[in-house]
This record gives structure tokens, C-alpha cells and sequence, in this order.
């Protein structure tokens, strides 16, 4: 008789802390209840007083995430690729099946170990496959980050929109900023934020019109496929 296989484990580094019950319902969205998840935060262990000395040094350095609490805070990319290296390298000695580094930023001097989902170059395939040429708007949380977002974006076959839209703000914020974005008649919008939710995405392309990728669900579905054979 064949022992019966363990389940999957899914491994998720938030660049903030843990828990992010909202992540982990996302995340379900796509992959149901079949993978055993274990959420860790890059910041875990720090008081609230401690992550606000960890401050970007300008636009390139920049990082949105939302606490447990449901605060926002604005932190340091490069004191989280410090932190969020060590949460990778557990996951890997623990036999993890497949990392998922929980944000849409690109991290330099991050150092894969195993399978690992990066959001980033996940949304910019999707991106590029769905459109070859045209119009692209992107959703970024923070005015500051809209540099940033124009050089990471605006390098390709696109023309390049980008609005700021913080994903903990109200109804009224989301519509406020998609109609912005549709005033830039894109082609595909990108919600470039893993805190953006599938019920933003639903409204912003209802009001944009366009076809619209979200973060969050796009890397779940590439860890899908690496999940399930």
C-alpha cells in the first residue's frame, strides 16, 4: 500500500509582518485549500517603533506595505532584502516546496534558494505575452514610487501611465484613481502591489475599461503551476 503524499507546502515572505489573513484569502482564491501555507513578514519581531527607523533613501528604495494592524507604512527595500534573505534561506533548509517572495518590487542582491516566485517578472511576462504593443497604466501605492514605476515599466514596447493608488484607502480613493487611469485610455492596466485586492481589480476595470492584472493572483497562478503537476 502506497503511503499517501504529504501535502504541499507554500512558503510566503510579506515584506512587512505577519499574520496577513487578507493575503492568505487571495492567495486561496486561486490556489484553494490543497497547499499548506506558512506565511512569515520579512519584519517579523520588530516593534512598530523599530520599522520606522528603517526609512527609504529616495524613490528607487521605496516600499508600501500594510502591518496586521491595518496601518500603512512606507519602509526601506534594501532593510527588507536584508531581512526577507534569511526568511527565504528557512523556508529552503525546511524543505519548502515553493517560496513566494510577496511583493511586485525587484530585489537586487536577493539570493534565490529553491523553487521561488518572484511577483515581479511574473506581471511583466503576463504583461508582455497579453500585449505586444500599446497603451499600459499602472497602479503603484505611493507618489514616491511613481519614478521608480515609469523606469521599471518604461523601458519596454509600451506607452506608460502610472497613478498612485494606496491600497488601504476607501472606495472613493479606488474610484477617484481609476477614473484617472481610464482618462489614459490603457490598454491593460497592471495593479502593481500585492495588497491591491481581486474586488479593486474587479472595480478598476470596470471604470478603465480595461483589461486589468492584479499582483497577487497572476503569482499565485505561476505557483499553481508549479504546485500541481
Amino acid at each position: 500500500m502506497m503511503a499517501k503524499a504529504s501535502p504541499a507546502r507554500l512558503g510566503v515572505v510579506v515584506i512587512g509582518q505577519s499574520p496577513r489573513p487578507d493575503i492568505e484569502a487571495e492567495l486561496r482564491l486561486v490556489l484553494g485549500d490543497g497547499p499548506a501555507i506558512e506565511l512569515v513578514g520579512a519584519l517579523d519581531g520588530l516593534s512598530r517603533a523599530e520599522i520606522d527607523c528603517l526609512p527609504p533613501d529616495g524613490s528607487d528604495d521605496t516600499l508600501f506595505t500594510k502591518l496586521p494592524s491595518g496601518d500603512g507604512v512606507v519602509i526601506s527595500k534594501a532593510a527588507v532584502t536584508v531581512r526577507a534573505q534569511g526568511c527565504i534561506d528557512r523556508f529552503a533548509v525546511q524543505g519548502t516546496d515553493i517560496t513566494l517572495m510577496c511583493c511586485t518590487g525587484a530585489f537586487k542582491g536577493l539570493v534565490p534558494r529553491g523553487h521561488i516566485v518572484f511577483p515581479s517578472a511574473v506581471l511583466a511576462s503576463f504583461a508582455e505575452a497579453l500585449l505586444p504593443a500599446g497603451r499600459l497604466g499602472i497602479f503603484t501605492p505611493l507618489p514616491a514610487q511613481q519614478e521608480q514605476t515609469e523606469r521599471k515599466w518604461g523601458d519596454r514596447q509600451w506607452s506608460v501611465s502610472v497613478e498612485p493608488l494606496l491600497p488601504i484607502h476607501g472606495p472613493d480613493d479606488l474610484v477617484a484613481a481609476a477614473e484617472r487611469m481610464a482618462a489614459h485610455r490603457p490598454d491593460l492596466v497592471i495593479m502593481d502591489c500585492m495588497s491591491y485586492t481581486t474586488a479593486m481589480k474587479q472595480t478598476a476595470r470596470e471604470i478603465t475599461g480595461a483589461r486589468t492584472l492584479l499582483g497577487l493572483s497572476c503569482a499565485a497562478r505561476a505557483v499553481q503551476e508549479l504546485l500541481y503537476e
